[in-house]
């Protein structure tokens, strides 16, 4: 039987409810996650070991874009290119065991979820600053300092959920994207700067790399759905090759590096600078909310009714993240976030198996031994690379302005998220007005990301500030009740940015309430009915004079349904259907029936 009709007519709707084709939310959620259409592969079923190679080699070759971050921030504090491929080295060893940490369900480590990890760009402002100023050796101290604070604030973030709403994470999972945007268009084209011109064959080899990875996710049937980044970066060598964007002398160069070595710590020593604490912990507290965002980002791709952001997912990933971002600094790396950019990929193959995590971790960690492949994935073309990141930051902009809007959308929060993007965007914009800044906050200001996920935790709880979350209203039980019911619960669901899916089961419950009461031997037909809501949960108490109302928990017979009053005693049977939690109480010589809905 199909159910897209139960929810275009009330009296299906109540039918539907009675033949369990339609429930609450703790009905559908009793059941475990429901793996969505698009995925071929969810978190937990386990693809075909050929298969799974082959995708950890696309997450390796997306992961290795982090790289860039890397040599630019070595580079920038004036040092040589071995000591950058020796950080290089040193990060691949913390990510690969990130990565695996990060896919662990059990214990305090790991959000259960395939979110590779690598070097974020969180940490390249705060690291050029503090290099320039300190040297190497005080930025991997102040590395796994960041790492030990990262790891504490693990252990508190299940308290501090109210600073993270859908609005703020699914915000920061967009700025993401749009950060890759300054990172990939240049190289997309073969634009090198100031003074350079766009490259014509470079823009080639990035359409022909763009376009074969369109194609098999757009098109494609069965398994070739599953490679469209692998596919991609072989036409992109491939063309680069030809149209001699990639030479190949260049290509001897990259694989004359030797076949196994053991990679070297760049300095023996680390110097703790207490001034520069504070430009790390801004560092730190990015990559925290960074990391926020991916995993509820996992968790909704993963969750075809997917409701809130779960914290000890959340909790344990931060604390993965923490774990290795302290090792990075002991080895010599850089810190270490989860690589969005991936997550993006697990949406484009439909592929979120977390058994895709372990080949990939240890792939990473084995690259760091054999210089001859990770010159592979190092030496990748600038328009390959370009186009890499245009493709996964499509579904990252558009992953994070979905968890925008699961949730309804008030006057509030269009201000939580659209101050933080217009000033994050200024950074890529206009970066020119915040040059001159003190030291201690420039790192704040030198990236979109950071000023942007900085700005709309800041904003997030000042404006919460006297925001009414408790509304009343009377109701007379009669023919024009559920008029009002839905008028009322229509405003302060748009008020209070409530999710559809609550509001209309509210909604729901309350009119079945009064559906109930309208037989039931009232002193007064006047209902008080008080509702109040914040981020987690609404409460709808109905208060009346009358005796307590009976809220049978089984379902009434196919004979009570046919029968006089047989609406009545469905009526009274859905109000526990819709509602998550329902409590009858007596209360200074009153009746409540008071509801409780999970949000």
């Amino acid at each position: 039987m199909s159910t897209s009709g139960v929810s275009q007519n009330p009296l299906l709707q109540k039918i539907g409810s009675y033949l369990g084709l339609t429930g609450s939310p703790a009905d559908r959620a009793a059941g475990g996650r429901t793996k969505p259409a698009n995925l071929i592969y969810d978190v937990d079923e386990i693809p075909p070991v050929f298969t799974t190679l082959l995708l950890s080699l696309q997450h390796i070759f997306v992961v290795s874009v982090a790289w860039i971050f890397v040599v630019v921030f070595v580079t920038s504090v004036t040092g040589s290119s071995q000591e950058a491929a020796n950080v290089i080295r040193m990060s691949m060893i913390a990510s690969g065991l990130a990565t695996i940490l990060q896919a662990l369900r059990k214990g305090p480590l790991g959000s259960g979820y395939l979110c590779p990890m690598g070097c974020g760009p969180a940490y390249l402002a705060s690291s050029i600053i503090v290099g320039k100023s300190a040297g190497l050796e005080v930025v991997f101290a102040l590395t796994m300092f960041s790492g030990l604070f990262e790891a504490a604030l693990s252990r508190l973030i299940r308290r501090l959920r109210a600073l993270f709403p859908p609005e703020v994470t699914g915000l920061v999972v967009s700025m993401v994207g749009m950060e890759l945007i300054a990172v990939g268009c240049p190289r997309f084209f073969g634009y090198g700067g100031s003074g350079s011109v766009l490259s014509g064959r470079a823009a080639a080899v990035g359409i022909i790399t763009l376009g074969v990875m369109l194609a098999p996710s757009v098109w494609g049937k069965g398994k070739i759905r599953l490679y469209p980044a692998l596919l991609g970066l072989l036409a992109g060598y491939g063309s680069a090759l030809l149209l001699g964007v990639l030479t190949w002398p260049q290509l001897k160069n990259y694989l004359s590096a030797p076949l196994f070595s053991l990679p070297h710590r760049p300095h023996l020593a680390w110097s703790f600078v207490p001034a520069f604490v504070l430009t790390f912990m801004i560092a730190s507290l990015c990559s925290m909310l960074k990391t926020i965002g991916d995993i509820t980002l996992c968790q909704k791709i993963n969750d075809a009714h997917w409701k809130r952001t779960e914290m000890r997912s959340v909790s344990g990933g931060i604390l993965a993240g923490a774990t290795c971002t302290t090792l990075s600094g002991l080895l010599g790396g850089m810190g270490q976030s989860t690589f969005t950019s991936n997550v993006g990929l697990s949406m484009a193959t439909g592929v979120t198996s977390r058994s895709v995590a372990y080949p990939t971790g240890l792939l990473l960690m084995a690259l760091a031994f054999f210089p001859k492949l990770a010159a592979v994935f190092s030496g990748m073309p600038p328009p390959v690379m370009g186009a890499v990141l245009i493709y996964v930051a499509c579904f990252m902009i558009v992953g994070g302005i979905q968890v925008i809007t699961s949730r309804l959308l008030d006057a509030r929060k269009t201000f939580v998220v659209g101050i933080p993007l217009i000033f994050g965007l200024s950074v890529e914009i206009v970066p020119q007005i915040y040059q001159g800044l003190p030291a201690l906050v420039r790192p704040l200001f030198a990236s979109s990301l950071a000023l942007s996920t900085i700005t709309v935790v800041l904003l997030n709880l000042l404006l919460r500030i006297g925001i009414a979350k408790r509304q009343q209203i009377q109701i007379t039980c009669g023919p024009k009740a559920s008029e009002a019911i839905f008028g009322f619960m229509g405003r302060q669901g748009a008020a209070w940015g409530m999710r559809p899916e609550v509001a209309t089961a509210a909604t729901s419950a309350l009119d079945e309430v009064i559906t109930a009461l309208r037989h039931v031997p009232l002193r007064s037909p006047t209902v008080q009915v008080a509702a109040e809501f914040d981020e987690f949960k609404l409460e709808i108490d109905v208060d009346y004079d009358g005796p307590p109302l009976d809220l049978p928990g089984a379902a009434p017979s196919a004979e009570e349904i046919a029968a006089e009053g047989g609406d009545v005693a469905l009526a009274r049977f859905l109000v526990r259907r819709y509602a998550d939690e329902v409590k009858v109480m007596r209360r200074e010589g009153q009746a409540r029936v008071h509801l409780h809905f999970e949000h």
